[in-house]
C-alpha cells in the first residue's frame, strides 16, 4: 500500500485556499504516514485576469514557519517535509538554482506548466496548429529546461499537457514522441533524478496518471529507478486520490518500491 503523498498543495499555493492543518488530518485519517508540502513557486507566471502578479509565488519563510509548527504538532501521528513545486523555463535556470540553494527544502519538483512562455492549461496554446505539434514543443521545452537546470529531486507529471489538449490523451501514442522523452528520460537518469507518478491524472479524464504508463514503462526500461508518488491535491478531500489504481499500474510496470525524500536524499518505501 502506499503511504506517502508527496505533491499536496495548500494555501501557499494561488490556486488552492486549503488550509495545511486540514490537509494533514486528511493524510492522517486515510492511513497516510508521510506527506510533503509542494506549493507552487513559478516565477514570471504570464500575468492575466486569471493569474495576476504573484499568484503562483509565496512567501518562503513564512512556508517554513508554519510547516515547522505543524510538523512538530503532529510528529507523532505523520511524517510532514517541505517541499517545493517548481515552475521550469529556460530563463529562469540561475535563479531558480540560487532560490532551491537559499533553503533547505527536503524535497523539489521540477514541473513545467509553461512552454517557451505559454500555458498549455489555456486553448490558445493549442490554436492554430495540431495537437501533435503543441505535444511536440512541450515535450522538447522539457528537455531543453533539464539540460539547463538539475537542481531538483524529481521531475513533476512529466505529460502534464496532455491533461489539457483538445483530445487529451486520446490519439497520444507513445512512438510519436518517443525521441523527445528518451532524450529527456535519459538525462534524468543519468544525473540521478526521479519522476514523479502523478495520480490527478485519473481525475483530469486521463484513465491513468502523469506520466502515462507508457514513459513509466520506458524509464524503467532506460534504468530509472526513482519514483515518487503524489497526488497533486489542492484540497483534503483529494489526497491520496485514485492510489489503487497508482499502484497496480506502477506495479505493472516493474516496480515494487516507491521514493521519498528527506533533506534531499531517498529513501525507499515499500508497497
Amino acid at each position: 500500500m502506499i503511504r506517502a503523498d508527496y505533491h499536496m498543495h495548500s494555501s501557499y499555493s494561488g490556486d488552492s485556499d486549503a488550509k495545511q492543518e486540514s490537509m494533514i488530518l486528511s493524510a492522517i485519517n486515510k492511513g497516510i504516514t508521510h506527506i510533503c508540502f509542494t506549493d507552487h513557486q513559478d516565477f514570471d507566471f504570464p500575468v492575466d485576469e486569471e493569474c495576476p502578479a504573484g499568484y503562483f509565488e509565496f512567501n518562503t519563510d513564512q512556508y517554513f514557519f508554519d510547516v515547522a509548527m505543524l510538523k512538530a504538532k503532529y510528529d507523532e501521528l505523520i511524517s510532514i517535509n517541505i517541499g517545493v513545486e517548481l515552475g521550469m523555463q529556460e530563463h529562469l535556470a540561475e535563479s531558480n538554482d540560487v532560490y532551491v540553494g537559499q533553503y533547505d527544502f527536503d524535497f523539489v519538483i521540477a514541473s513545467s506548466h509553461l512552454c517557451h512562455g505559454k500555458d498549455p492549461y489555456k486553448a490558445s496554446f493549442y490554436e492554430g496548429r495540431t495537437e501533435k505539434e503543441a505535444y511536440h514543443e512541450y515535450f522538447q521545452s522539457i528537455y531543453d529546461n533539464v539540460k539547463l537546470f538539475q537542481n531538483f529531486d524529481v521531475y513533476g507529471h512529466l505529460d502534464y499537457a496532455l491533461r489539457y489538449g483538445p483530445t487529451k490523451n486520446q490519439n497520444f501514442v507513445f512512438d510519436e514522441y518517443k525521441e523527445e522523452i528518451d532524450k529527456i528520460l535519459h538525462i534524468l537518469i543519468d544525473n540521478g533524478k526521479g519522476i514523479e507518478v502523478n495520480t490527478s491524472g485519473y481525475a483530469k479524464g486521463m484513465n491513468g496518471p502523469n506520466p502515462c504508463k507508457d514513459i513509466i514503462l520506458e524509464y524503467k526500461k532506460l534504468g530509472g529507478e526513482i519514483l515518487t508518488i503524489g497526488s497533486d491535491a489542492h484540497k483534503p478531500a483529494d489526497i491520496a486520490a485514485d492510489y489503487d489504481k497508482a499502484e497496480a499500474l506502477i506495479k505493472e510496470c516493474g516496480f515494487d518500491h516507491y521514493y521519498i525524500f528527506n533533506q534531499r536524499k531517498p529513501e525507499v518505501m515499500k508497497f
